[in-house]
């Protein structure tokens, strides 16, 4: 059947509204009672109503321009992707004959063995699919279809015997299933025979035929074979009903075997597995990125929205899954069942509940439950997560308990353990914990999942003595359901709980592949309400126990709320002690006492000749150069005698007045600095120190000069190279995608740091292969390799404010690129050309070919901060994948916002934090910091108006040097605080620059002293700022309360003032000052000297009085002169 695209859009629209009948009407009653059916929205507009016709009808467009139907609906389709020729008719489905065969194998296997005990005793097994249907249900027949033939065949009738397997069905599924026939007969040895039927037959002779075919296997028996079906299923359809008449009218005794397909789905392959965490990595990042957002905005922002609203959005983002941040085709994916959300008072625990049009209810002691199931390839996943708003004591004790239980039922799920262990390990926690729940608990922990919800032969409850195998997978649901708290507002007085995840059984550990949605209780109670909280203390402590009643016009200080810096020392004070606690285990373990400097490493033994035979004849005695054997030889009493270029430490020439050139030899010498020789070795040995020579030819010196300072230079750099290679770790090799997968490449990348060479340098491509990185350039000695097990972080940092965009990895062990040893391997582009316009005109802002430029610049550096994200995300969702689970990696971008400037080295960078390190990537050398390494983090030179301090990070490791950070402006002090306190690092603030290097090796020498006297606390300069006001306080006496403020104040100012000033600055006060006092009058001057006088008092004075007469003194001398003001201003007594 085929949709003609029409050229009138209209007319195509009208075709499709013609098709209504395929979609509107059908049956509101689901003939599976485990869940509801639910129709369809209806479309409100033709666009709607088209883009739900594409998107219900799973249509592929072919080239012709035209949509071609699927076999089955949706709901119902598996989605795979054809990976095999299909049959003559020219189809685009195709059937996976590899699986096919193995799965065929596994079908007559398992009846053979378990024939008797789980599939009835029955000869002959028949399953007949129904049509399709647009209601949500699992029936074993679809679920036998997809496992086996990768496709549900609608209105399909398979029969299995011993000898032959029996398709009824029509002309083109028969086609697309003719060419299972080679492989079934190669397999298990049964030829497959076709049964077409025409669209007018009800297929009643060939049914005849088959059952014909099934006697005369079994003629010789003397019994009928038994006939194995689906006992629960309902028959659909017109044939598959007269099927069933048929079977039961051919006298074949029946028997059940649901059992056999329970126990054969139960055990799944590696490509089931994988189904299975491809729908649950949709279902976590649907509630991580599209549900628990949308609640947090609606509560937060007080908005009303109905479950239903919900239950649609989230629906919208499974069956779409790029809303939710996951590169999956729509066609592979659906939804187990319509998502759930549930608020208000009414829950429902079980998966057939429904989300009614009632709105979000979300006040105070509020709960929430949202259950999300998706399918992948038609396997299914589920998550549901409870959400706490404002908790009562009781929701966050059951919900702990919850929490503990269903944590204990999935550590039950190994190999071996029987699946009534999985529930009694739940119901054990509940009964040691809180045993008035126990009744409120549900009576199972969850069932199997896979192909089916819920797989029946898979109950985790009580009476289930199933064993558990590596390979099953669990959906592990539990709840507590009509739990009772003291309210009157019935909407949360009842309310229940419930926590489900999908989890896969291995061989030696569980996976719980739904885990990356937290269920923590953090993460996953809410409060919304502080503010009234301490509102409702404040008015009950003022109505004795009355009607509360809320104030608008209560202010916020009112509450005694609690200030964000008051919050942060709070949480640093704990930070603190648990820093203290943590580094003295550490330091329990073994001080690791010293310095982390090692000495100098020895040189080997140098040889420029084994013997004097090597020696090259001698021509002239003059200076020679032997390059092959790296040696000079100097002549020194009538003989040649050698010297290896690496015994030198100098060679220079000079010239004297006389036209006499010298040259100057100066060798490598024990007890000189930066010497390799080892002084205690060869102790009776006389060494040459330095050597000069004199010659009349200038051009001669300089050249033996030059050729001894470059091949000093090679040898030197040489055997660094080798040094620093016997230090590398060594690396596996790498392993070429070849023909597993294309590899994921960037072109036209530059490389830092870069390779050695004096030729132009050349951009190269990085490309992404099975185990790691290679980077190559079109030399062939231009390459590196960077494994993914050796990358310890890896940055992605577009260019926003930036001249590149760049990749970033930080390694475990160095590498060498070309001949430099780095940790820090950068590939980057240039987004812009670095451009200086010569001409000294200015251009206009508005000129077109300078906007146009600006657009070229734009549009340039967006095409590569793309391409580069398109990388990213390629290898991110490589590393995704199981084999790489181990090493953690995702590339990880930097958070601007956060940045600071900074002097990490030697030039100011701006350092910018992100989730798990602190990095300057565009200034080289670069700064990579990881935060799980740092102890703490001293602030210097905080306050004293200051307008930068430094930062100094402390690391774990004591014998690693300290990081300064210097000259970090001042205002960026909060921002970096807050970053601090929220990545759980403890900082301190200090006056002054600390000297690290001596204070950690006390700390090392000593360790058991410094956690006596209170650790890291020796830093807290709030501590003791507050000792210090305290002496102060009791130091200070009476102070008159007739001193006027302003006094204080402006001797305040005078005191801030900079202590240093100008030498003209105290000249021009020194003559405002003599001018003041010619100013003076008699009287002034006579009030002064008697002020004096009454200061110095008797010798019998306490120094009490002589202190309140000084104050007393001094408020009279600030008073204003009478120059100022007609009248003399009196004191305040």
């Amino acid at each position: 059947m085929h949709v003609i695209i029409e050229s009138d859009c209209t007319k195509a629209l009208r075709l499709v509204r013609n098709l209504d009948c395929v979609y509107y009407n059908f049956s509101l009653q689901n003939p599976n009672p485990n869940f509801t059916s639910r129709p369809p929205k209806k479309p409100s507009s033709l666009l709607e109503l088209w883009d739900f016709f594409i998107s219900r009808l799973n249509l592929s467009v072919s080239r012709a321009g035209t949509y071609s139907f699927s076999m089955t609906d949706h709901r119902n389709t598996n989605g795979q992707t054809a990976n095999a020729a299909a049959s003559a008719s020219g189809s685009i489905y195709s059937i996976n004959l590899e699986n096919f065969s193995k799965r065929l194998k596994a079908l007559y296997s398992h009846w053979n063995e378990n024939k008797s005990e789980l599939w009835g005793s029955s000869d002959v097994i028949a399953v007949a699919t129904p049509p399709p249907s647009e209601d949500l249900r699992y029936l074993k027949s679809s679920a036998l279809n997809i496992w086996l033939l990768g496709y549900e065949f609608p209105e399909t009738i398979m029969v299995f015997t011993r000898k032959q397997i029996h398709f009824l069905c029509s002309q083109k599924k028969a086609s697309l299933l003719d060419v299972v026939k080679k492989s079934a007969k190669e397999a298990v040895g049964v030829d497959v025979v076709m049964h077409v039927k025409a669209k007018t037959d009800d297929g009643t002779a060939l049914m005849d035929a088959i059952f014909q075919s099934i006697r005369a296997q079994y003629k010789g028996s003397g019994d009928a074979p038994l006939f194995g079906y689906i006992a629960r299923e309902e028959p659909e359809g017109k044939l598959l009903e007269t099927w069933a008449e048929k079977l039961k009218s051919s006298n074949f005794q029946l028997s059940d075997v649901t059992n056999g397909l329970s126990d054969l789905f139960a055990l799944k392959d590696k490509e089931e597995h994988m189904n299975v965490k491809k729908a649950a990595y949709l279902s976590y990042n649907v509630m991580n990125n599209i549900v628990v957002p949308r609640l947090e905005t609606t509560i937060d922002e007080e908005k009303k929205i109905t479950h239903a609203t919900l239950m649609d959005e989230t629906e919208k983002a499974i069956v779409n899954p790029q809303l939710a941040k996951v590169k999956l085709k729509p066609e592979n994916v659906d939804i187990c069942y319509p998502p759930i959300f549930q608020s208000g008072g009414e829950f429902d625990l079980r998966p057939s509940a429904a989300s009614n049009e009632e709105n979000l209810y979300y006040d105070s002691a509020s709960v929430i439950l949202c259950a999300v199931g998706a399918r992948y390839n038609s396997y299914c996943s589920n998550i549901a997560r409870t959400f706490l708003i404002d908790p009562t004591p009781l929701q966050s004790k059951a919900y702990e308990v919850l929490l503990k239980a269903h944590d204990a039922a999935i550590g039950m799920l190994k190999p071996g353990n029987r699946t009534s262990a999985v529930y009694q390990a739940a119901l054990s926690i509940v009964e040691k914990e809180a045993p008035d729940l126990v009744p409120n608990l549900t009576k199972s922990a969850g069932t199997g999942i896979g192909l089916e919800f819920r797989e029946s032969g898979l109950n985790l409850n009580a009476k289930n003595e199933r064993m558990v195998k590596a390979g099953m997978v669990f959906n592990v649901s539990l709840g507590f359901q009509n739990l009772q708290c003291e309210s009157k507002n019935p909407k949360n007085r009842n309310f229940s709980l419930l926590l489900a995840d999908t989890v896969i059984v291995g061989e030696q550990n569980t996976e719980v592949v739904t885990g990356k949605t937290s269920k923590a209780v953090k993460d996953v109670a809410y409060s919304f309400n502080e503010d009234d909280e301490e509102e409702d203390k404040y008015v009950k402590g003022e109505t004795n126990g009355s009607e509360p009643f809320m104030s608008k016009t209560v202010l916020r200080s009112d509450n005694h709320e609690i200030s964000k810096e008051e919050l942060r020392r709070q949480h640093q004070a704990e930070l603190a002690r648990q820093k203290n606690e943590e580094t003295a285990r550490r330091l329990a373990g073994g001080p690791g006492a010293g310095d982390n400097r090692t000495g100098s490493k020895t040189s080997t033994d140098l040889i420029a000749y084994k013997n004097v035979n090597d020696l090259p004849p001698p021509r002239d005695f003059m200076i020679q150069i032997d390059q092959k054997n790296e040696a000079v030889l100097l002549p020194i009493y009538g003989s040649m005698v050698p010297f290896h270029v690496a015994t030198i430490r100098t060679v220079s020439s000079q010239q004297d007045t006389n036209r006499n050139c010298f040259i100057r030899i100066i060798f490598n010498v024990p007890g000189t600095p930066f010497s390799s020789h080892d002084p205690l070795k060869n102790q009776g040995a006389i060494y040459l120190k330095e050597v000069s020579f004199r010659s009349k030819d200038p051009r001669h010196i300089s050249e033996v000069v030059q050729q001894i300072k470059t091949l000093r230079r090679h040898v030197v750099a040489r055997e660094s190279e080798k040094a620093e290679r016997a230090t590398l770790v060594t690396q596996e090799k790498l392993q070429l995608a070849g023909n597993r997968f294309k590899p994921i490449r960037l072109p036209e990348l530059w490389i830092r740091p870069v390779f050695g060479g004096r030729g132009r340098k050349i951009p190269g491509t990085l490309e992404a292969h099975v185990n790691g990185f290679r980077y190559s350039t079109t030399r062939a000695d231009e390459r590196v390799d960077v494994m993914y097990g050796n990358i310890k972080h890896a940055f992605f940092q577009p260019a926003e404010k930036e001249m590149i965009t760049l990749l970033h990895f930080h390694l475990h062990n160095h590498i060498m690129v070309g001949n430099k040893k780095t940790k820090d391997v950068q590939f980057y582009v240039e987004v812009m050309d670095v451009v200086q316009t010569l001409g000294g005109a200015k251009r206009s802002a508005y000129d077109p070919d300078e906007i146009e430029e600006e657009q070229r610049e734009r549009d340039r550096k967006n095409k590569i901060n793309m391409d580069f994200q398109n990388f990213v995300n390629r290898v991110n969702d490589l590393w995704g994948q199981p084999q790489f689970s181990g090493l953690d990696l995702e590339f990880d971008q930097p958070l601007r916002e956060l940045g600071f400037h900074g002097v990490p080295y030697k030039a100011s960078a701006f350092i910018v934090p992100t989730s798990s390190c602190l990095v300057e990537l565009i200034e080289n050398p670069f700064l990579v910091v990881t935060l799980s390494e740092i102890e703490i983090v001293n602030l210097e030179r905080v306050g004293l108006g200051q307008k930068n301090f430094d930062m100094t990070i402390v690391f774990k490791d004591f014998k690693r040097d300290v990081l300064r950070i210097d000259s970090i402006p001042s205002t960026s002090l909060d921002g970096i605080k807050e970053w601090l306190d929220t990545t759980d690092l403890k900082y301190y603030e200090s006056r002054l620059n600390l000297n690290w290097r001596q204070i950690l090796k006390t700390i090392t020498d000593d360790p058991q002293s410094f956690i006596e006297n209170g650790g890291w606390e020796f830093l807290n300069l709030e501590a003791s700022d507050s000792d210090s006001e305290d002496e102060e306080e009791s130091d200070q006496g009476y102070e008159p309360s007739d001193i006027e403020p302003e006094s204080e104040s402006e001797d305040d100012d005078s005191d801030s003032a900079s202590l240093v000033e100008s030498e003209d600055e105290e000249e021009e006060d020194s003559e405002e000052e003599s001018e003041e006092e010619k100013g003076k009058t008699w009287e002034e001057l006579e009030r002064e000297a008697s002020n004096a006088d009454r200061e110095k008092g008797n010798e019998s004075d306490s120094e009490e009085d002589r202190r309140r007469r000084k104050m007393k003194a001094f408020g009279k001398s600030r008073a204003p002169s009478s120059s100022a003001i007609p009248k003399r201003s009196k004191l305040r007594r």
